[in-house]
């Protein structure tokens, strides 16, 4: 696949739901532990999200790192913007900070139920 066609289904992907996770793994098993972590956090507070493994693609899994020029995997989307990664979301979440983006972009969040 060329890069414009990677790219182009990454940015497809990202507009297809509200918060999507490029991940190792799967978001039902997560393939490190870094991935591992976000899925928890958003787990913990409810955020319905899709999870895209990058293992599967290597093609993908360097894609996901250009298009967003960040070099780490998990990466995190909230409406088609690039949030963070794992140290990101996890600073965000002991802070409030992420409740209180996810709420700002009408994100349907509901802490303590399962997602």
């Amino acid at each position: 696949m060329s890069q414009q066609a990677i790219h182009d289904a990454i940015q497809s992907e990202i507009q297809s739901q509200d918060v999507v996770l490029f991940m190792k793994g799967t978001p039902i098993f997560p393939q490190c532990g870094f991935s591992a972590a976000v899925v928890g956090v958003l787990s913990h507070i409810g955020v319905q999200f899709k999870g895209i493994n990058v293992l599967e693609d290597d093609e993908l899994r360097q894609g996901i790192k250009d298009f967003s020029d960040w070099p780490t995997i998990p990466q995190l989307y909230v409406k088609g913007e690039f949030v963070g990664g794992c140290d990101i979301i996890r600073e965000m979440y002991e802070t409030g900070e992420l409740l209180e983006m996810l709420n700002t972009h009408g994100i349907n969040v509901q802490p303590g139920a399962q997602a």
